[in-house]
């Protein structure tokens, strides 16, 4: 999967939006709440997304696909995976993860941030 079809496959979910909170790194909120992680166009195509509640049960992003997979730094701890876009892992995979952080970010805003669609 190209990182532009990631983005786009990104963006159409319900309330989402384009961030740019550090420099050229792009992430996709829902609220004012990070879904994904898609760093600049000039690195390499990843997405940062929740794959777990917590780091155990990410992990198994992992053991699926150790050369694709990684904790991401500083919030791995919380479930977070980097995945890589023209790795292994399928496209159907990838766009179940994005789908799984949404809801799982989604879940968490407060109700008055919340999509309504």
């Amino acid at each position: 999967m190209e990182r532009g079809e990631m983005l786009s496959y990104c963006l159409a979910k319900p309330g989402a939006w384009l961030d740019r909170p550090w420099e050229d790194d792009e992430v996709v909120k829902v609220g004012s709440r990070i879904f994904a992680f898609l760093g600049n166009a000039d690195s390499e195509p990843t997405v940062g997304v929740k794959c777990g509640a917590n780091r155990e049960i990410a992990d198994e992003w992992l053991h699926r696909h150790p050369g694709d997979a990684r904790p991401m730094p500083y919030i791995g701890r919380s479930g977070w995976n980097t995945l890589r876009l023209d790795g292994g892992i399928d496209l159907d995979e990838l766009t179940e993860a994005v789908d799984s952080s949404y809801d799982m970010v989604v879940a968490k805003l407060p109700k008055r941030e919340r999509p309504t669609a």
